[in-house]
């Protein structure tokens, strides 16, 4: 028995230390939602203070734009917002992971040209060292196209 409570106290410890990095709903949506302000503010270091530092966008040409790139863009006067919101969230957790389905509506200007985009996002979320961070997102347009049978 006195063999087994070293195990038993260590198999204790470890459970306790790995639910702590278990994302919860409210994490995720608290990290989308700076994400969001810092893009509607225009506030570069908010932006990066919410992205891993392995953060992607793909994109919807197929290529992808990496952290810097974005963190760059969402500071400049290349994109501009008149507005913009976001609905719909569906979140799936799993341990230190979400993926979140969403759809994003924004209006604005990049590189000169006017866009007004409804599109379907998915973003992956981590924790990793109780930090909550972005990893991925992509996002595609959603077109008003008639069902076919």
């Amino acid at each position: 028995m006195k063999k087994m409570i070293p195990g038993f106290l260590f198999l204790l410890l470890f459970c306790s230390c790995s639910s702590k990095e278990n994302l919860t709903e409210q994490e995720v949506l608290s990290v989308i939602e700076k994400f969001d302000q810092g893009w509607k503010m225009k506030d570069a270091k908010l932006v990066d203070s919410v992205l891993s530092d392995k953060y992607v966008y793909f994109t919807q040409s197929g290529h992808t734009f990496d952290r810097a790139s974005l963190v760059k863009t969402a500071g400049s006067n290349v994109y501009t917002l008149q507005n913009m919101e976001r609905e719909s969230y569906t979140v799936m957790l799993e341990g230190n992971t979400a993926v979140v389905n969403t759809t994003w509506q924004g209006k604005g200007v990049y590189h000169g040209q006017n866009f007004d985009d409804k599109q379907r996002c998915s973003i992956t979320i981590v924790k990793h060292e109780g930090k909550v961070k972005i990893l991925s997102e992509h996002c595609t347009p959603i077109r008003n196209t008639p069902i076919v049978n």
